[in-house]
């Protein structure tokens, strides 16, 4: 059967069924894991509204692959703790975006990381794949603490030791620059009070 261009539709039932309408299937979410890995894209339906439900079921299949036991946990502890911070924060529309364009990144990567695994088979293979994800985590925690300086003291406040930014000088020019823009500000709202 040829590939669609057009996405699968797959319509959840009231019972939790899920319903590939395009093999006229029950499926499983292990099977929709499946589908993804295999680059076949799909969109869910609530059967009964007609909602598309596929956010929460792509993040079903994350929770289910996380929990499998003597599975892998992609999602470590300090990002998954930093990604509930940004929930109802000023940066929560940036996130997104950054998580796109990141994930892009290391799928493009990915054939470099294979072939860098290769030649390093039977020498260190898990070190140089280890090395590249701790490298990729420090990357993620360097972007999180410019996005959020304030973590730092909420850290503090819960007992937990502060994290050092990892652009100190940036943040300090950035507070520079505010504190000098407040001054102006003031500067401009005292002229306008002399005027009136």
């Amino acid at each position: 059967m040829a590939k669609s261009d057009e996405p699968v539709t797959i319509k959840k039932y009231a019972n939790r069924r899920l319903y590939n309408t395009g093999t006229s299937t029950y499926v499983t979410l292990e099977d929709l894991a499946g589908m993804v890995k295999s680059g076949e894209d799909f969109v869910v339906y609530d059967a009964k509204t007609g909602e598309d439900i596929t956010r929460s079921v792509l993040t079903q299949i994350i929770f289910e692959q996380e929990n499998k036991e003597g599975g892998q946990n992609l999602l470590p502890i300090a990002f998954l703790r930093q990604l509930i911070r940004f929930y109802g924060d000023s940066m929560q529309m940036l996130v997104p975006r950054y998580l796109e364009v990141s994930i892009d990144s290391l799928t493009r990567e990915q054939e470099k990381f294979r072939n860098q695994m290769a030649q390093a088979f039977g020498v260190n293979t898990f070190g140089t794949l280890e090395e590249q994800a701790r490298r990729n985590m420090e990357m993620f925690e360097r972007a999180f603490t410019m996005f959020t300086p304030f973590v730092r003291r909420e850290e503090a406040d819960e007992g937990e030791k502060p994290r050092e930014p990892a652009a100190t000088g940036e943040i300090d020019e950035l507070k520079r620059q505010l504190s000098e823009m407040r001054a102006r500000l003031d500067r401009l709202s005292e002229g306008e009070k002399g005027e009136g």
